[in-house]
């Protein structure tokens, strides 16, 4: 077999791996919103959805249709430009962070390893705060583009909030690269395969630092700020509708799935099962018991962001930067340095 048949085997691999992430994330955005209201009805004593479909299941079809028909408005006074890229920019932010998780280990389909991972890169932590980032750009561009002063403020809280709480979460990775010595997400997931040990418990601090500011990140409860109505209205998307508003709707769940399938991954194991050695079973089955042990990890992580939520009432936005600067920061600092000093002592044999 010719080198370009083989590169065009892999161009159609990584293709069609790429339409089942991005479909199946969209999908799994879709029916967390279901799951969301159907949490908070369990938590407060009512029914949930349950008129769409049996169970109510076909409420997020429901939901998605209605945004797809409604009525399309665009302010006269906005930058429209603008106006339409912010919320493109912040769905394609929330997918594109996507491509160096590793799904599962790899399968065998007609006679050839298919890693279930889009891109393994020797940098893919680095990646994923690279494009985390861009997401702040959606938006910023869209609360300034509506022409809007509440509109606006949210925007400026938003971005503020992500950048104050996207140094305490790099800096309680960093402790994890010096653990693992990689930045690769896949690596990442061998180490603790193969050392039988997930990075939990070596890094609890580091996890719990990463967790609160994802929370911060996903502008889930507690950190809602930038959507606090009895203060700035709907928030930074206050005059959108149609898709326009839904784009932004699901980044938001695509961001809190992906940042559970990465929590799960850093510190889990990913795709290890506990209990259940794969080795000992055909590599299409041991993908298989792979892809539902890291699902279930992200449904559970998903669960408690949702209990948050319906839990813990919303902070002052004072209380919500002090949180970030004077106590994860200084904390994930602390945790980096006694990380690095117990590296020191294990590489002297544990004395000076």
């Amino acid at each position: 077999m010719t080198l370009l048949a083989l590169d065009w085997f892999l161009f159609i691999e990584k293709l069609v791996l790429i339409a089942v992430i991005i479909f199946g994330s969209l999908g799994v955005a879709l029916y967390t919103t279901f799951a969301e209201r159907k949490v908070a009805a369990v938590l407060q004593d009512r029914p949930g959805p349950n008129r769409a479909g049996p169970f109510g299941l076909l409420q997020p079809l429901a939901d998605g249709l209605k945004l797809f028909t409604k009525e399309e408005i665009i302010p006269n006074t906005s930058n429209k430009l603008l106006f339409i890229l912010g919320p493109g920019l912040a769905m394609t932010a929330a997918l594109m962070t996507c491509a160096v998780v590793p799904w599962g280990n790899k399968v065998v389909m007609f006679g050839r390893d298919i890693a279930l991972q889009i891109a393994d890169i020797n940098i893919g932590m680095l990646y994923v705060f690279a494009v985390v980032s861009m997401g702040v750009y959606g938006i910023m561009i869209g609360g300034w583009a509506s022409n809007n002063k509440f509109s606006l403020m949210a925007a400026l809280r938003g971005a503020s909030q992500a950048i104050s709480y996207e140094l305490a979460m790099g800096i309680s990775l960093i402790t994890l690269v010096m653990v693992t010595g990689t930045l690769s997400m896949k690596t990442i997931v061998e180490h603790q395969v193969t050392g039988k040990v997930w990075n939990i418990v070596y890094q609890p601090l580091g996890f719990i630092i990463f967790f609160i500011c994802a929370l911060a990140e996903c502008n889930r409860t507690p950190f809602d700020l930038p959507e606090a109505e009895n203060e700035l209205n709907f928030g930074y998307h206050q005059e959108y509708s149609s898709m326009k508003l839904g784009f932004y709707l699901f980044s938001e769940y695509i961001n809190m799935f992906i940042s559970s399938a990465i929590m799960a991954t850093l510190f889990f194991g990913g795709y290890d099962c506990p209990f259940v050695n794969e080795s000992n079973f055909a590599p299409n089955i041991a993908a298989i018991i792979g892809i539902v042990a890291l699902m279930t990890k992200v449904v559970i992580f998903i669960f408690v962001f949702m209990w948050i939520r319906w839990t813990i009432p919303r902070f002052r936005y004072d209380q919500l930067m002090d949180l970030g600067w004077k106590k994860l920061l200084p904390l994930a600092l602390v945790n980096m340095l006694v990380t690095g000093f117990v590296i020191l002592l294990h590489q002297n044999n544990w004395h000076f």
